[in-house]
């Protein structure tokens, strides 16, 4: 893997705590305006910019990219963000429950990404690629890290830990409740290796961020392309990542919930269940799945543990193991009709960050009909799943902690 050290852009450390936001596509636009009310330093007015115009603003017309470009440069001109006088690679630590995982921050190259080394396990929509895309052009930079995982590599957990023996250059808890730590590696004799033990990694995996991965990407790669200069070395080359230890990562559970039972009355949809899974009632709390091919399914105040039969999925087959792709064929498509995850408003997903309770919550509202629970997707199963070239169905990811934005950007020049 190509990779490079890169002179960032970040708030003083007195400043951190206000410029750090969440990511732009975990929230809306109202919440985002709600998180940055009397924070004029908060990120949000970059990446969100649409705040910064009257409630209902379109966020994808012109004037609200051209608001990011300006509040960018204004962020810089009043010292709010910084940019490092030398390239350096960076480490960003987050705890979460008691858990910390370690990333390194550095720019991933555009052409790895292009040839596929840079492995995806899920599609992009092409309206949100072009959104971020005229993001990055209009600001010229990676506002906010991509999450991507690597092979698990002592050499480099070496250098991370004599690195964070330091003072962190940051060091606070965030609102939810997750702590962040950041360190700079300006050393050459560090930043020499660094680039040399990943020169010897064969792949790397998008975590979280593929339309930001693609987006920086093909911007990367029409600037090469218009630049009758190009040599290849062009800070443009590369684009924002935060890298972590396959080892370190956890995905959590992406769960599901749907609006009715395809015309069926909730006994009639169980006994259809039965057809290709084992159905035993639970009691009147939803559980959490127990292992991987066993589900749990909450209706009408009731819960039943749901196990599928052998013979009705194939563990020799990357997508057709995932739990999500047996409840998406024999429970959402073949019982309740629901063909297209991506587009049948009858569904929705729910994060397992959010807990079980939010998917009883749903039901017992009478917003939804059913909650059907799932056992997280492995790292191991991700990776052998890109690895192969396949590509996940929707929605089966979940990690946290996420990247906190604002903590270091990347410039194209």
């Amino acid at each position: 893997m190509k990779v490079k050290p890169f002179r960032g852009v970040r708030p003083p450390k007195e400043l951190v705590r206000e410029v750090a936001s969440r990511p732009y596509d975990v929230l809306n636009s109202e919440e985002a305006r709600k998180e940055a009310v009397g924070n004029e330093k908060s990120l949000y007015h970059i990446i969100k910019p649409e705040i910064d115009f009257p409630a209902g603003k379109d966020e994808h017309d012109e004037d609200v990219y051209a608001r990011a470009a300006e509040n960018f440069r204004k962020f810089q001109d009043k010292g709010w963000l910084v940019q490092d006088e030398q390239e350096m690679y960076y480490v960003y630590a987050q705890t979460m429950n008691g858990k910390t995982q370690y990333g390194l921050v550095l720019g991933a190259s555009v052409e790895d990404y292009m040839t596929g080394k840079i492995k995806k396990h899920e599609l992009t929509r092409r309206d949100k690629e072009e959104d971020r895309m005229k993001h990055v052009r209009v600001t010229d930079a990676n506002m906010e890290p991509v999450f991507f995982a690597y092979p698990d590599n002592p050499a480099l957990n070496a250098i991370v830990t004599s690195v964070t023996a330091r003072q962190p250059e940051y060091d606070f808890v965030s609102d939810d409740g997750v702590g962040h730590h950041f360190w700079l590696i300006p050393e050459e004799e560090d930043i020499r290796r660094i680039t040399e033990l990943f020169a010897a990694i064969p792949a790397m995996y998008i975590a979280d961020g593929h339309h930001r991965s693609a987006a920086a990407a093909l911007v990367g790669a029409e600037k090469a392309k218009n630049n009758p200069n190009h040599r290849g070395d062009e800070e443009y080359n590369y684009f924002m990542a935060v890298c972590f230890p396959d080892s370190q990562l956890t995905i959590i559970d992406y769960n599901r919930v749907v609006k009715d039972f395809n015309g069926l009355s909730p006994q009639q949809f169980l006994t259809k269940l039965e057809k290709n899974f084992l159905v035993e009632p639970t009691g009147s709390e939803i559980q959490k799945p127990k292992r991987l091919h066993n589900f749990s399914i909450y209706l009408d105040g009731r819960s039943f543990s749901v196990t599928a039969k052998p013979g009705t999925y194939d563990d020799n087959d990357p997508i057709g193991q995932l739990d999500v792709t047996i409840t998406s064929n024999l429970i959402l498509d073949e019982v309740l009709g629901i063909k297209d995850l991506r587009s049948d408003k009858r569904i929705d997903f729910v994060g397992g960050i959010r807990g079980l309770d939010a998917l009883k919550n749903r039901v017992d509202s009478g917003e939804m009909a059913l909650a059907l629970a799932l056992y997280p997707v492995s790292m191991k199963q991700l990776m052998e799943i890109a690895d192969t070239g396949n590509i996940m169905p929707p929605k089966t990811t979940w990690f946290e902690p996420k990247l906190r934005s604002g903590l270091v950007i990347h410039k194209l020049q």
